[in-house]
């Protein structure tokens, strides 16, 4: 018996947008690398890139639980002797609330070169508008 391979056909990836107002952050994130990675298909295969190209947008509305907004610190690194710094989750959305989601996706995704070939098919963006229309991307809900 033979095992079966699906064809890594870059036109067969489909789009979805998932709005981020009011969902948990954690949650959404594994919705999101799933959907990268392809495992909600039938045609998941581990080392293959069968995932759809993922569009996030209310990315400043995502919600953390707990007390992660002023607790949870992420640190930067410059290379230089004393070049370490650390800016909480309110720090970070004020400038930049796509990363939060683009940090914890990461984290779900393998660790090699498949997985930065699958970091992207992912845009983020901070407000309701993005410019993947022409895509004719489906909505998927993030509950």
């Amino acid at each position: 018996m033979k095992t079966y391979l699906p064809k890594n056909d870059p036109d067969a990836r489909k789009w979805q947008v998932i709005d981020a107002d009011g969902t948990v952050l954690g949650r959404l994130a594994v919705k999101i690398a799933d959907a990268l990675r392809g495992k909600d298909k039938p045609t998941f295969t581990p080392h293959l890139d069968t995932g759809d190209f993922v569009v996030v947008v209310n990315a400043e509305k995502v919600r953390l639980t707990g007390k992660k907004e002023t607790g949870k610190t992420f640190m930067s690194y410059s290379g230089w002797k004393g070049g370490e710094k650390y800016r909480t989750v309110q720090q970070v959305r004020v400038k930049h609330p796509e990363r939060l989601i683009l940090h914890a996706v990461k984290g779900m995704i393998p660790k090699n070169r498949l997985g930065r070939q699958l970091l992207t098919k992912l845009k983020v963006y901070a407000g309701p508008a993005h410019p993947h229309a022409a895509q004719q991307p489906v909505v998927r809900s993030a509950k």
